[in-house]
Order: C-alpha cells, then structure tokens, then sequence
C-alpha cells in the first residue's frame, strides 16, 4: 500500500510547496501561489492519511520512524501550509496552529532524544519544526491582537533559536560540501527563524508594545536575516564548487531555504522599511523556482520510472 512507501521525510515536499506559495503570494504572483497552494495541501493530505494509517496498524515502525529529524518535516509542514492558508484567506489558521502545536508536542522529545552526533542537515528540522510554529502563532497574534499569541511566538522562537544553536554546535560541516541537499536546512533553519522574529515583530506593533522591545525585536531579525544571507552565499559558493546533479529526494530541502529566505527578505524588508531587501528577494524567487521545477521533475521521473513490485 502507498502509506507503506512514503518515508517521514517527505513532508519535506510540503514544507517546500508551501514556502514557494508564500514567496509567490509575496512577491505578487498570485496565480502561482495558489497553484503551489493547492498542490501542497493535497500532498499534505496524503501523507497525513499515511500518517495516521501507519501510526494505526504499523504502530512499532511508527514509533521507530518517529525518533528521527526528518519525523518532524510534518510538524512544519503543517506549520508552513497553515501560514500559507493564511495569507490566502482561508480561516483555517487556528486549526493548523493548534495541530502545528499537537505535532511539535508529541515528535519532538522523542527526536531529541535519538539525535545523532555528529548532526547532518536534516538535524536542524528540531529548529525549523519549532520555529513553524512562531511563525503561525506570530501571524495569527498581529491578525487577532491576541497577547497570548505573541507570547506563544516569542517562546517558540526563543526555543527554536536555543535548538539551531544546540545543532550547529555539533554539525559536521564537511556536509556543505558532501550533502545530497538536507545539508542546506542549515541556513533554512535560520530563514525561518528570521521569518519568526519578523511575525514577532509584527505582532509586537499591532499590540502597541514599548517601543524598546519592537527596537530589540527589529535589531535581531536584521542580524538573522544577515547570518541567513552568509550561508546562502557558503551553501551556493559551495554547490558551484562541487556539483550535486544527480537527483536525490533530499533536494526537497534545499527547495524549502531557497524559497523561506526568499519569505526572510520580503518579512525583513517589511519589518524595516529597507525596500531595497524586498527587490533582493523578488531576485531570490528566481532561482528558487527553478530548484523547484528541477525537483519535481525528478521526483515525478523517479515514482514514474521505478519498477512495480511483483
């Protein structure tokens, strides 16, 4: 049966279909995010039922597929796709936020719990999980004006910064060189959270916080957005350096910074009022697109290509 196939890491197709319905949605492509849009919440449906069938009657492979990074492609996926929701319109915010929340809850101790050292790139998803869910949160408390929001964002990214930090301690980074494209959540772990403290940002404004804090809350999503711009520079230096062609699923990851340090830029840019941050990242799409159009063919070539089992 197709549950039985799908990995846990595949929610790493949503993650990355959702963050390019974001970038498309912002840098006024409207056409294309809801394309993108609808494809990833498909998706997102599919592997949540193989999610749930597995979780019912494969219990012990669940249970073992859970203690790995990659079980948590699905806590933000689901963060990733309630935002994207959001932007659209749709009321569902709240729903993805509370199931983000359930998610992250109940996947995240046992993946820090088995985190292998030294860590990979796929380790920093224990970042971009929990900071999916700062995301959500920080946009449905400036939509709301909800205080209690704000302080679920504020913790969530505080959390989320405090795990970036706790991996990339122990990462092996001859995986820049090496990795089969998870090595790039490296710097997607901080595009998120740049995204986070922009959301933060938000919120703190709509709620008429003193102006020290939306000051303090504006400074470290700059320095963010700054770090976050040096590893797309090492990662890409890098892929030029030693070129990685060949197709692998773990390109999906790649997909997923391309597009969230587009979203970084055009959320920085907006925190700021630095316009020429939002032309940068109207370039970035650019690319990340082509990423994205090059993985699906791959991924679409490779279910198509594979020999049915007798």
């Amino acid at each position: 049966m197709i549950w039985q196939r799908l990995p846990p890491e595949s929610g790493a197709a949503v993650m990355g279909l959702g963050v390019m319905s974001v970038a498309g949605h912002l840098a006024g492509f409207p056409v294309l995010s809801a394309v993108l849009l609808a494809v990833a919440a498909v998706l997102w449906a599919l592997l949540g039922s193989a999610f749930l069938a597995r979780l019912v009657f494969d219990n012990e492979r669940w249970r073992s597929e859970a203690s790995r990074p990659g079980a948590l492609t699905c806590v933000a996926g689901t963060g990733v796709l309630g935002l994207a929701l959001v932007l659209q319109g749709w009321p569902t915010g709240w729903i993805f936020l509370v199931l983000t929340a359930v998610l992250w809850s109940g996947l995240m101790p046992r993946v820090l719990r088995g985190l292998a050292t030294p860590t990979v790139g796929v380790s920093f998803l224990v970042c971009v999980g929990t900071q999916s869910l700062a995301v959500l949160a920080g946009q449905l408390a400036a939509d709301a004006r909800s205080p209690f929001l704000l302080a679920v964002c504020a913790i969530s990214a505080a959390i989320g910064l405090a795990l970036y930090v706790l991996v990339l301690v122990r990462f092996d980074f001859r995986q820049v060189a090496r990795g089969a494209g998870d090595h790039w959540v490296a710097g997607g772990a901080l595009a998120i959270s740049t995204v986070a403290v922009a959301k933060l940002h938000a919120a703190v404004r709509e709620l008429a916080a003193p102006t020290e804090l939306a000051t303090a809350v504006r400074a470290i999503g700059i320095a963010l957005w700054a770090i976050t711009m040096c590893w797309y520079v090492v990662l890409a230096v890098a892929e030029l350096l030693a070129p990685r062609l060949r197709y692998d699923f773990r390109r999906w990851a790649t997909v997923f910074p391309l597009g969230m340090t587009c979203a970084a830029s055009f959320g920085t840019a907006t925190a700021t009022g630095m316009v020429w941050m939002a032309d940068a990242a109207r370039i970035l799409l650019w690319p990340a697109l082509a990423v994205l159009c090059l993985t699906s063919w791959g991924t679409i070539h490779d279910l198509t290509s594979r020999k049915p089992r007798p």
